[in-house]
This record gives structure tokens, sequence and C-alpha cells, in this order.
């Protein structure tokens, strides 16, 4: 199949109109299902988007998103462009954290950045994750059932959205993406390590802490 300087083929299927050969478009769909594309999981298209990044860059800037790519660790994602007062629709999901979520990513950043320093993957546990987090548990919480259970359901939330990556063979233990380094953001670890610290001092408000957002494509 013949392709010109835009990159484009011919039609891929009845009734096809568009210009993008079938590699790049299967980028392009990646990255708008998010999370991320990462080089080591996803090896044919790691080179596909590193060849067409200027063509995918634009396609995505017409659906007011932005590419971000980092090398040294092959992850990209979109996030949403910064459009100023342009009243634009999001078109990247929001999801709302709960405190246990945001407890879960803080910790799981944690790792990742200590494993990075050595040289290694970061891998944990359920185990670990419960272990750590225990320190948030309210203390005179009689409903231990209630707490297990929302650690579970965090869990399961970081998972699909592919932060955590459950190593072959194990049901238990996951390696954490580095994809989490670049979409939790340094502002985001400074207010959370406050409020482990306000916790670790006893010093919990009562209830759980608002709420925060993010995307699917820019936080997660």
């Amino acid at each position: 199949m013949k392709l010109t300087e835009d990159n484009t083929a011919g039609e891929l299927f009845f009734g096809d109109t568009g210009e993008l050969a079938l590699d790049t478009r299967r980028v392009l769909v990646q990255l708008l299902i998010g999370p991320s594309i990462d080089g080591r999981r996803h090896t044919l298209l790691w080179p596909v988007l590193l060849k067409d990044e200027n063509i995918i860059r634009r396609r995505l800037s017409e659906l007011f998103l932005e590419l971000v790519i980092d090398r040294n660790t092959q992850i990209a994602f979109t996030r949403q462009a910064d459009t100023g007062d342009l009243e634009i629709a999001p078109l990247l999901r929001r999801s709302r954290l709960t405190f246990i979520d945001s407890v879960l990513l803080l910790y799981l950043r944690q790792q990742l950045t200590q494993a990075e320093s050595r040289g290694d993957r970061a891998v944990v546990s359920r185990d670990d994750i419960f272990d750590s987090l225990q320190v948030y548990e309210q203390r005179g919480n009689t409903d231990r059932a209630g707490f297990v259970k929302r650690v579970h359901a965090s869990i399961e939330k970081i998972k699909e959205r592919s932060i955590l990556q459950k190593i072959r063979g194990s049901d238990n233990r996951f390696e954490v993406s580095p994809a989490l380094k670049l979409i939790f953001s340094a502002d985001k670890i400074a207010a959370l390590t406050k409020l482990y610290q306000s916790m670790g001092a006893g010093t919990l408000p009562d209830g759980e802490p608002d709420e925060d957002s993010i995307d699917d494509g820019d936080d997660l």
C-alpha cells in the first residue's frame, strides 16, 4: 500500500474516509482509550508513535488534546489542552478520587520513586498495600470490613487505569506503571504528603477529606 507524505493510506474498510495508515490509527485509538501507551508493553505501537509524532499531535490538537511523551520511561498519554477562555466540552472522562484512592496513589508514587533510585521495577503486593494504608484507618473505627472493602475497591480502580499492572502468574503482586510519575503532579504529592504527616500525628479530621478529581488521560 503506497503512502503519501501525510502518511495516508488507502481505504481500510467500506466507507472509510480517513487518511492515516492503519498502525497510526491504532496509536491514536490507544491514546484515546488511555490511560497511556507504555513502550515496554505496547512494543508495536511505541515506534509508530515516535515516527508519526507530528501527525498524531496535529490530530489530537483538533480534539483539543495534548500529547505528552517521556522518552526515558517510554510512556505517552493525552491530556486536555489548556484552551484558556474557549468553551470546550472536555473529551476525557473524569473520575472522582476518594481519600483512599488518593493515599493509595501516593503510596504507589513513593514506591516508584524508591525503586527507580535503585534501578529496579516497582513491585507491590496486596499485603504491602494494606499494611501501608492501615495508618489511614480512623482511630476507633469499628467497621474493619468496610475499610478493607474500600481498599479493595481502590486497588481495582487503579488497576483499571493500568497504574497497577498484574504480574504474570500472580493475582496479588503488581508492577507500578512508570506513567504514575508523569501524571501524579508535584503539587498533588506535596498536598497528600502533608495529609499523610497529619494523619501520622493523629490529626485526621472527621470523615474523609475532600475528593480530588483526575482525568483518565491526564492523571491516570
